[in-house]
């Protein structure tokens, strides 16, 4: 009997163990489930939106300290070039040129060592006119900077002057440093900033250079995302805009104008405007600069003044028209206000002031 009863109770145990077991071994029910795959859905949408974030802001630090890069270094090369601008070297500086450019000299006709064109693009072939810009085109609104120098001759170079070398201190926007050395004092190498778009369809600072002046003038890009580029030019004797400039010259500018506004008689290759052009005394650039595609944190709409600032004579135009003269709001000077498309590019702005260490009178 007591066997029997000991047998009977041990199966009831093995059956209350397995019952206990096979309710520990269940699985999860549905509304478990649901609520593993939401929770678990949410931290990887938080996780890749986090990513997405982190990645997005170091785009844009990226692309922030390219702009900055390629701010300095085209400051630095436009400087560099300008401040060459009017040197002659002073053995070939009194030496007259021959044929009919000893008649343009004579003439006053003999381009100055700073010129330049108002929203035009430059031609490769020929620096004494421009192709006009057309609105919507890369580029719209952007001037063309040409600036003329010489090289320097060897201090310890004795052999004659058909075979003596440059000291290669002089370069040209490219960088290149030119070892020819002029013939007279108006053979001189050319350097031109403008914008163009380059081969990979980014709008560029472009640089097109010459040794001896002379076209064609090999075009290269040297600043890649320079979509705006302005250039104001600081007269000395200013007396007003599109006529021959007769004030007394002190060597301080007291008026920073356009290209288009230097020109006499609609004439930009007359003496009265290379006359204009010889008393221009400091440079004034102003650049807008972009970066890739969706650098920007936000797509917003912006606009952008290279020149930014007041008229002094009018405390209530928009701004834009800082250093211009004869520019009002219903005729501005084209690119001093610059609102690109809405494309997610973080943009900016690079604005200095050149101040020539030449005489341009020579």
């Amino acid at each position: 009997m007591c066997s029997l009863f000991y047998s009977k109770f041990s199966q009831f145990q093995g059956l209350s163990a397995f019952c206990a077991r096979r309710h520990r071994c269940q699985g999860m029910t549905l509304v478990e489930l649901m609520v593993s795959l939401v929770v678990g859905l949410l931290i990887t949408l938080a996780a890749i939106s986090a990513l997405i974030v982190t990645r997005q802001g170091f785009s844009t630090v990226d692309a922030a300290s390219q702009l900055r890069d390629n701010g300095r270094f085209s400051a630095d090369m436009i400087q560099r070039i300008a401040l060459q601008a009017g040197f002659k070297d002073p053995l070939y500086a009194i030496t007259p040129p021959s044929g009919k450019d000893l008649t343009d000299d004579a003439l006053g006709l003999i381009p100055a060592n700073v010129t330049g064109f108002n929203n035009a693009k430059a031609k490769t072939t020929d620096l004494t006119t421009a192709t006009a810009r057309t609105s919507g085109e890369v580029g719209y609104g952007s001037d063309v900077l040409i600036l003329r120098y010489q090289t320097a001759k060897l201090n310890n170079d004795t052999s004659s002057s058909a075979a003596a070398a440059a000291d290669g201190t002089m370069i040209d926007c490219a960088g290149n440093a030119i070892n020819t050395i002029p013939i007279d004092r108006n053979d001189r190498m050319v350097s031109v900033f403008h914008v163009a778009v380059g081969s990979d369809g980014e709008p560029s600072l472009m640089c097109s250079r010459s040794n001896n002046g002379l076209a064609p003038y090999s075009a290269q890009p040297i600043i890649q995302g320079v979509e705006n580029f302005q250039v104001l030019y600081g007269v000395d004797g200013f007396t007003s805009v599109n006529t021959a400039f007769t004030g007394a010259t002190d060597s301080v500018p007291e008026k920073y104008l356009r290209a288009n506004q230097m020109v006499v008689g609609g004439d930009p290759s007359s003496k009265a405007t290379y006359d204009n052009w010889r008393r221009v005394r400091s440079i004034r650039i102003g650049m807008v600069l972009r970066g890739a595609l969706n650098s920007q944190q936000e797509r917003v709409s912006q606009t952008f003044y290279p020149f930014f600032g007041f008229r002094k004579d009018s405390s209530s135009d928009t701004p834009g028209f800082a250093l211009s003269t004869a520019d009002t709001d219903s005729s501005p000077d084209k690119g001093t206000r610059f609102t690109p498309a809405i494309d997610g590019r973080l943009r900016q702005v690079v604005t200095f002031t050149i101040h020539l260490r030449n005489d341009q009178g020579l």
